[in-house]
């Protein structure tokens, strides 16, 4: 508690605040400066003739972030290589106790989802973030969009059928995902091949993005065979300073590489059936800094 009772009740929903921001975004920075908008909007406002200050406050930055939206999309600047969201890191196993709220948390900020996220018009985004992740009632999107509620209802199902069109099948089942992936860096730090090509799915991916900053693939590795053979190759050259850290980021566990204490790589994976369906390696150092601390 401080002061002032108007940053007292800012400070209580900013969590939420900026889970919305940046599942509408997938950038930490623009996320960050949404939520400051919010806070000055709100800050200076006519807060007496505010009812339901959570509600006002998801209102402004959700369409904040939309024409936050509007503004990367209409600049169309170019990505060298595959782009994946900055990683965001998450505590649901602390924040959100209920296991089923938690796995649609943690499956609506997923590096997967995110991605065909990307491919939303903002306003097909910001209803499925708050139908989805943050279950809000089809009435209330439309009040808060200034929409009405059949236009939000059509919305909303492009939204779903464009995501489930577009996301690869994946387990959200956190215990899982870390086992498999310690599994899989073990394999591939000794070189084991073999061992490797076990835990992969015949179709899996590996997407990796480095903005063209640092050493990863230009395109999206396809097959088992493919990736595999990078992994263990790429293992050949790392720094002798590594070191690892394992963290929960966009709802998942995730491995992020160290060389002289700073962020070299993270790595998370996608499985399905106790395979290996994705792999993301993240090597953008200007998305990486988030991590350092």
């Amino acid at each position: 508690m401080t002061a002032d009772p108007a940053t007292d009740v800012f400070e209580e929903h900013r969590s939420l605040l900026m889970g919305v921001a940046y599942r509408m975004l997938g950038r930490i920075a623009d996320a960050e400066d949404v939520v400051q908008d919010a806070w000055l909007r709100w800050y200076h406002a006519d807060r007496t003739e505010v009812r339901e200050p959570r509600a006002y406050l998801v209102r402004i930055t959700t369409r904040l972030a939309i024409d936050r939206l509007r503004q990367v999309q209409a600049r169309g600047e170019a990505y060298v290589g595959p782009w994946l969201p900055e990683p965001y890191l998450t505590e649901f196993a602390d924040t959100a106790p209920d296991t089923a709220e938690r796995a649609v948390l943690a499956d609506t900020v997923s590096l997967a989802v995110l991605v065909v996220l990307e491919s939303l018009s903002p306003l097909e985004r910001a209803v499925f973030v708050l139908r989805e992740a943050f279950g809000y009632p089809y009435a209330e999107i439309a009040e808060l969009l200034d929409r009405g509620e059949p236009a939000v209802r059509q919305l909303a199902g492009r939204a779903r059928r464009h995501v489930a069109e577009g996301r690869p099948r994946y387990e959200v089942d956190p215990v899982r995902r870390r086992e498999l992936t310690e599994r899989l860096l073990a394999a591939v730090a000794e070189g084991d091949l073999e061992g490797l090509m076990s835990m992969l799915a015949l179709d899996v991916r590996l997407v990796g993005d480095s903005g063209g900053k640092a050493k990863a693939p230009v395109r999206t590795l396809h097959t088992a065979d493919k990736v595999g053979r990078f992994l263990v190759g790429a293992a050949r050259s790392v720094p002798a300073d590594l070191s690892l850290r394992v963290l929960e980021v966009n709802g998942g566990p995730a491995i992020l590489l160290l060389s002289g204490g700073k962020p070299d790589s993270l790595f998370q994976l996608d499985i399905a059936d106790d395979r290996v369906t994705s792999v993301y390696v993240l090597r953008n150092p200007d998305k990486l800094r988030y991590l350092g601390d």
